[in-house]
């Protein structure tokens, strides 16, 4: 990759990071004020849209990139089983989940912690940067490191600064909501705080997290990376 390639690609990511942290943090309370909620998210998933559409362009349009490693075989079939649960979190990230925004403005929070908010009230967050840790161990090349990087501080840093967010937001709610569940995937249960049987996700979860796993493994061969997952 020239350096002039390598420079785009960091300057998308920097831009998609970046303005999703200034937009969801220190510029969303005057952007809602004076917008309103939806229009604000309207505005929100229009920048997300257009500086994610930059990094794509970026990386397949710069040239290929020497690898500095390559995973072995069964380092793959390791990560394909953690994506799978990566894949669980992602899903079952949309149902019930008290820190995606309302475009109505109301707030609800779960009365108990079950299934995959029981392993940590941030799965959409741990799925990707589960998602970035697996593939940048995978496939040492520079042009993937910036973009695994990129998604993984977004997501981590994301998680921890929406704590703080809704806990001004939320108050002594969002404060309950973090005594029942944990940051860290399991935790609740490593400290005794939640059973273990609080973890079992409901079977059209796992049977959907089993589909979503299915064809994102096909289609990363289809969109031209390695196979992977039950292909590989």
């Amino acid at each position: 990759m020239s350096m002039a390639g390598l420079a785009n690609l960091v300057a998308a990511m920097t831009a998609f990071v970046g303005t999703h942290f200034l937009l969801s943090h220190p510029l969303r309370p005057a952007l809602v004020g004076r917008l309103g909620e939806r229009p604000f998210l309207g505005l929100y998933s229009l920048v997300a849209l257009l500086t994610f559409g930059w990094v794509i362009l970026a990386a397949r349009t710069a040239p290929d990139t020497p690898l500095w490693w390559i995973a072995p075989s069964w380092a793959w079939q390791v990560a394909s089983i953690v994506m799978l649960f990566a894949s669980m979190l992602l899903l079952g990230s949309f149902f019930g989940n008290p820190a995606i925004p309302d475009p109505t403005g109301k707030r609800r929070m779960p009365g108990e912690a079950r299934g995959i908010f029981a392993i940590t009230r941030h799965p959409m967050m741990w799925s990707f940067t589960i998602w970035a840790v697996v593939h940048a161990l995978l496939w040492g090349s520079a042009s993937n490191l910036v973009i695994t990087s990129g998604i993984g501080i977004l997501a981590f840093f994301g998680a921890l600064a929406q704590d703080a967010k809704k806990k001004r937001l939320l108050g002594e709610a969002w404060r309950e909501w973090e005594a029942r569940t944990s940051f860290w995937p399991f935790g609740a249960q490593l400290a005794g705080r939640s059973p273990w049987r609080a973890t079992l996700p409901r079977p059209a979860l796992l049977a959907g997290g089993l589909i979503l796993w299915l064809i994102a493994t096909l289609a990363h061969g289809w969109l031209g990376g390695p196979e992977v997952g039950p292909w590989h």
